[in-house]
């Protein structure tokens, strides 16, 4: 027996969260040797994580009974010294920067708020800020997925309370300018939350502005440059009235012992995050020039493909039977039918999924 009538009416109408598929479901699937399967449909570090993070948590192993301190003062420690920013301007979360953005939707969104989404866009803001009661309020974005700036101020009402701009974009890979967000910063009477999950792949951040602008949060995380995705470890930057509103609700304990110290290692590991990144760069290049369909600049570690004029749905079957994990961008709001996203790989597996792409190229 069910009782949905229990359940507040903001989650109704909430589509729920399409992540990228698992090799297990692939390898059962389609019948193929799980060792066999690259994936590249969730934008994980291909090179797994830092040597350092993987002994600093097998050492902590035996501490799992003791809970962790409830702010996770060491790790915000170690990220100010990575950022630059003193710990005022820190927060912490788990899990991933979604435990973030959970956090900061209950903080700050009451029933009828609106919250200003760009699309198409990673697809977690609108569940989280509808969870708690906001109005999505959505501006489609301009050729080649640039950022519709005048679109986006003209969207804003007395009800507005967040924008959200993730840089680079989730699934464009575009960046904001900073000019642009300036001028969004100086005009909104919200605040304006940045993600920059991807930023260690990109030429340029955009954090700094906290130290000039008191509305705008920017978000992170260590599942991408830093190969911790499994961690579950994300953290905010932002100004210090925020961060002192923000601890009187973030869930105390919320970081385990293992994603703590796993965190604190991977950042004393500057050598193997630049390499990290240099593998991202360099196979972004090689499959931009290489994959036989139109590749959309990028600044993350993936790259969007459109495959005009055939569709993301067949393509993406097509290479899910070769045991090539990419994600289709249908699940996308505004997003189409004709978008893929492929995470860079290793160089053998670029030179596997550019493989692939010719192949269904030469059905056209």
């Amino acid at each position: 027996m069910s009782r949905p009538e229990l359940v507040k009416k903001e989650i109704a109408g909430i589509a729920e969260y399409v992540p990228g598929k698992s090799i297990e479901e692939i390898a059962r699937k389609y019948g193929l040797d799980p060792a066999s399967i690259i994936k590249l449909g969730s934008n994980e570090n291909v090179l797994g994580p830092s040597p350092k993070a993987t002994k600093a948590v097998i050492a902590r192993a035996g501490d799992i009974n003791i809970y962790p301190s409830a702010d996770a003062s060491e790790l915000v420690e170690a990220i100010s010294v990575y950022t630059g920013f003193p710990v005022e301007n820190i927060c912490a979360a788990g899990p991933g920067m979604d435990g973030l953005l959970d956090n900061l939707m209950r903080m700050l969104i009451s029933p009828g708020d609106e919250v200003i989404l760009p699309l198409p866009t990673f697809s977690y803001y609108e569940i989280a800020a509808r969870a708690n009661g906001a109005v999505p309020v959505y501006v489609r974005s301009g050729d080649s997925f640039a950022f519709d700036i005048e679109g986006i101020m003209k969207a804003e009402s007395e009800r507005t309370k967040i924008i959200f701009l993730c840089s680079p974009n989730n699934p464009t890979g575009r960046l904001v300018a900073e000019a642009d967000l300036r001028r969004i910063l100086e005009h909104t009477r919200g605040l304006v939350f940045v993600d920059e999950a991807y930023v260690e792949f990109s030429d340029r951040n955009l954090a700094h502005l906290i130290r000039e602008y008191d509305n705008i949060i920017v978000g992170r995380t260590f599942s991408k440059a830093f190969g911790l995705a499994g961690m579950r470890l994300g953290y905010g930057l932002m100004p210090a009235w925020i961060r002192s509103e923000y601890m009187k609700i973030a869930t105390p304990f919320n970081i385990s012992v293992p994603a703590i110290v796993a965190g604190i290692a991977s950042l004393s590991d500057a050598s193997y995050l630049q390499r990290s990144i240099q593998c991202a760069r360099d196979g972004r290049a090689f499959l931009t020039k290489n994959i036989p369909f139109r590749v959309y600049d990028s600044q993350a570690n993936f790259v969007l493909v459109d495959v005009a004029p055939l569709r993301s749905k067949d393509v993406s079957e097509a290479l899910l039977q070769k045991g090539i994990i990419v994600r289709d961008c249908r699940s996308f709001r505004e997003a189409g039918e004709t978008l893929i996203r492929v995470t860079v790989g290793t160089p053998e597996q670029n030179n596997k999924v550019v493989a692939a792409f010719k192949e269904v190229s030469a059905t056209i």
